[in-house]
């Protein structure tokens, strides 16, 4: 009887730590052994000349859900969980949306039915509060919670959606009192409302006008807004999808002042303009997302907030809407700006795109990479060290990367059911083209060698206490709240 199912020989290995020359080898879906050589296996892979790294941890992603308009996501758990293998992911971390009047107990159930038979890969929810009444607060959440559901999101615009103040607040001292971490989508929709309302007025109904009815300042308003809220309440909170520099520095400062806030950027706001959105006819509704593209000065600023530590995680933020009627285009062909389905593709190229751009052209270090779209969401979401990471015991979920391979962006290169990219004619350089989830081989030589239902439901703990963000410190008792808990 051979030693190991699986070894992996001859690659650069590398963690948000440490990079190193070793093979691995692999027994029972686990990190059996690294070292020099390894030898006993009843399979080789060679990767020599590659990197190896742990695979992706894609924890923002939107799959087999009902946006605020009701409109179904075109990726079901079958198509949305291959196209996160091909691009290197071997978790990914959806929501789990509740809608007005439904118990949270009735959503789980929903998306379990949806996930369950479908996911290739491994998986858990984040929950979304929508509808934060008594029962969901004293009883579902607080139990949901132990049961493993230990992240959830709160939104601050959609109408559908957004919580007031008051409901925030409530909803931050559940997670505190349970330790779970809440993710808020920061736009304050008073605003967008308001100059919705004068552009449709004034006739400027176009895609483009959606960027601009999502002002900078609905960004940075609503930041700072849900941070001190946070604050009062005394409990860990990550803004997600920021996109301009002025919620960044938000973001910097609070964790300066020593307070637990996590940051999040998507690809679409280091490859994306507000030009793309201005493209003729209806064609820049392909790329209309909340917060939108901005401009090349923010781009820079998103690259640094990368490099310095601001935002602990990058994620897609996958929201596949077809280029159609059941999609982008719901509400008829030359519908306005307001009645554009919000949202874009990319957990396929979540990963190529980071690594070509940031490793490739120096911006980010290659474990700053592994931390930024694996590591970090792992230990913030309560997976580490199971996932995340390449070590002895956690879940043999790696992916060997080409550092060198070249290539140009195509949507017929990719897996999922939205028929268009936004990165479309991109050129690429690293690619992963071998990826293992939980010791299996699910994806070589470009094909698929896994099942659908064959991934795993993930019961996650509480785990931002395994983090802080860069240059933080542990604070005292903050002398704004009337909590007497210190952080630690």
């Amino acid at each position: 009887m051979a030693a190991f199912d699986l070894i992996i020989s001859g690659g650069t290995v590398a963690t948000a730590a440490d990079t190193f020359k070793a093979d691995i080898g692999i027994r029972g879906g686990r990190v059996a052994a690294i070292a020099d050589a390894l030898d006993g296996a009843d399979r080789i892979i060679d990767a020599t000349g590659k990197l190896v790294l742990p695979g992706g941890v894609e924890a923002h992603c939107h799959i087999a859900q009902e946006s605020g308009m009701g409109i179904m996501a075109a990726d079901d758990y079958e198509s949305g969980s291959i196209s996160a293998v091909f691009g290197g992911n071997t978790t990914i971390v959806p929501f789990a949306a509740q809608h007005k009047g439904q118990s949270l107990r009735e959503v789980v159930e929903i998306y379990h039915d949806r996930a369950g038979p479908k996911s290739v890969i491994d998986y858990a929810f984040h929950l979304i509060i929508s509808d934060p009444t008594e029962q969901v607060l004293g009883q579902e959440l607080p139990a949901l919670i132990k049961d493993g559901y230990t992240s959830f999101k709160v939104f601050l615009t959609y109408p559908l959606l957004k919580l007031a103040d008051e409901d925030l607040l409530n909803v931050l001292s559940v997670a505190r009192e349970n330790g779970a971490i809440t993710m808020v989508h920061a736009e304050n929709d008073d605003i967008i409302r308001w100059l919705s309302d004068k552009l449709m007025d004034a006739g400027h109904t176009a895609p483009k006008y959606h960027a601009v009815s999502h002002a900078r300042i609905a960004e940075s308003e609503a930041t700072n807004r849900a941070i001190q809220l946070a604050r009062l309440v005394d409990t860990p909170l990550l803004i997600v999808h920021v996109s301009t520099d002025e919620a960044a520095s938000t973001i910097r400062r609070a964790q300066d002042a020593g307070l637990r806030v996590f940051g999040e950027t998507c690809p679409q706001y280091l490859f994306l303009t507000i030009d793309d959105i201005d493209k003729d006819g209806m064609e820049g509704a392909k790329f209309c997302c909340s917060p939108p593209p901005r401009d090349e000065a923010d781009q820079e600023a998103m690259w640094r907030a990368l490099a310095n530590g601001t935002f602990q995680v990058f994620h897609s933020d996958h929201a596949p809407y077809r280029f159609d009627e059941t999609g982008k285009l719901h509400a008829g062909p030359n519908a306005p700006f307001k009645k554009l389905a919000n949202g874009v593709p990319g957990i396929e190229l979540r990963m190529p795109l980071l690594f070509s751009e940031g490793v490739g052209k120096g911006r980010i270090s290659l474990n700053d990479f592994v931390a930024l779209t694996s590591t970090n969401a792992a230990k913030i979401y309560g997976m580490h060290p199971r996932k995340g990471t390449i070590a002895i015991g956690s879940d043999a979920d790696i992916a060997i990367w080409d550092p060198d391979r070249e290539v140009n962006v195509s949507y017929d290169l990719l897996h999922d059911n939205v028929g268009y990219t936004p990165y479309e004619g991109m050129q690429l350089k690293g690619w992963p083209e071998t990826v293992i989830s939980a010791g299996r081989v699910a994806v070589s030589d470009g094909e698929l060698h896994v099942e659908p239902g064959s991934g795993t439901f993930l019961e996650r703990t509480p785990g931002y206490d395994f983090i802080r963000p860069a240059g933080t410190l542990a604070p005292e008792t903050d002398p704004a709240t009337n909590f007497g808990a210190k952080i630690v």
